[in-house]
């Protein structure tokens, strides 16, 4: 069985395949446009029944992402095990979804358009990820096992709660809408059932969800200690990696990201790979109509689509 939207392990696991070096810094921080509430303060409602609701509006949520297409900006710094830069870059990418599964295509290296031959390979990678990830689908389905739309392992906030404790569940401002932030804690000592579930055990962080739409607005994470899994093939995470996004309401229906920022060494199973710093910033998301095209090779979006207009920038966010 597949369900039918992301989780908190799925943004967590894209973000840390996005990520880069490890630094000093680990203790993320609330985003610098957030403030305290000064009204009364209502009661706040149980965590888990919130967490529960977010989950909910998520899975909805994925629904609706499928018709949106947006840019992709990002630069990374890749480093050694001894923090030495190897290489630098950046990237100009279109992430939608195909066939079910989301992708994102590279349109630029470095500031320069794709040369032919560059093209075509991306094309056939697309294609891979695409095929990959319905054959995993498959396999999950067949063993009767949920996934996420990548096919990977799936796992949900009545598991966190298993994995760890959520806690000190406060109310601020952000950009004048009513957010909740409440704290996570992963238990090293928690049973686990697969690789996902182990980082989350090794996990501690904070997110912000919308407390009128009760959809994620922010999230960050870290992990404090070094930890591998089946000598370090499985899993492999070096103390200090932290990861971060923000998400922004388009269209006054669906939350996209806005920003994803990561700063680590890790490495997920045979798929997920960083080492070195990563910040993306994504903007001109647009929906499309039934005349739009999405191939591997090509991208067309009727001219005439709604495009929503640049949002604030949601988080100068932690730092």
């Amino acid at each position: 069985m597949r369900r039918a939207g992301p989780t908190v392990a799925s943004f967590a696991l894209l973000l840390c395949a996005l990520s880069g070096a490890a630094q000093t810094q680990s203790q993320s921080q609330t985003p610098t446009q957030a403030q305290a509430d000064p009204s009364p303060n209502p009661s706040l409602p149980d965590i888990a029944t919130l967490m529960r609701q977010v989950e909910a509006n998520e899975r909805k949520a994925e629904t609706i992402q499928r018709d949106y297409i947006y840019d992709e900006t990002n630069s990374f710094e890749e480093r050694d095990s001894h923090e030495h830069t190897k290489k630098s870059g950046s990237r100009e990418r279109e992430i939608f979804w195909l066939n079910d599964v989301p992708v994102g295509r590279t349109l630029k290296k470095d500031g320069k358009p794709l040369t032919e031959e560059e093209k075509k390979k991306e094309s056939e990678r697309i294609d891979g990820i695409v095929q990959r990830a319905k054959d995993r689908r498959a396999r999950a389905d067949s063993q009767g096992k949920e996934t996420d739309a990548r096919g990977h392992d799936e796992l949900t906030f009545a598991r966190m709660l298993e994995l760890g404790s959520f806690s000190n569940p406060r109310r601020e401002a952000v950009h004048g809408r009513d957010t909740i932030l409440v704290d996570y804690v992963g238990n090293p000592k928690a049973k686990t059932h697969n690789y996902a579930e182990g980082l989350f055990r090794e996990l501690s962080g904070t997110i912000w969800v919308d407390e009128h739409d009760r959809t994620l607005q922010h999230l960050d994470g870290r992990f404090d200690h070094d930890f591998k899994v089946a000598l370090g093939l499985g899993v492999n995470v070096k103390q200090g990696t932290w990861f971060k996004a923000t998400f922004v309401k388009i269209n006054d229906e669906v939350w996209l990201p806005e920003t994803i920022e990561g700063d680590g060494h890790a490495r997920y199973l045979l798929f997920l790979s960083l080492s070195g710093h990563f910040k993306a910033r994504t903007s001109n998301y647009r929906k499309f109509k039934a005349t739009s095209t999405i191939l591997p090779d090509i991208t067309t979006v009727d001219p005439e689509a709604p495009e929503a207009p640049p949002a604030a920038d949601p988080t100068s966010s932690p730092k």
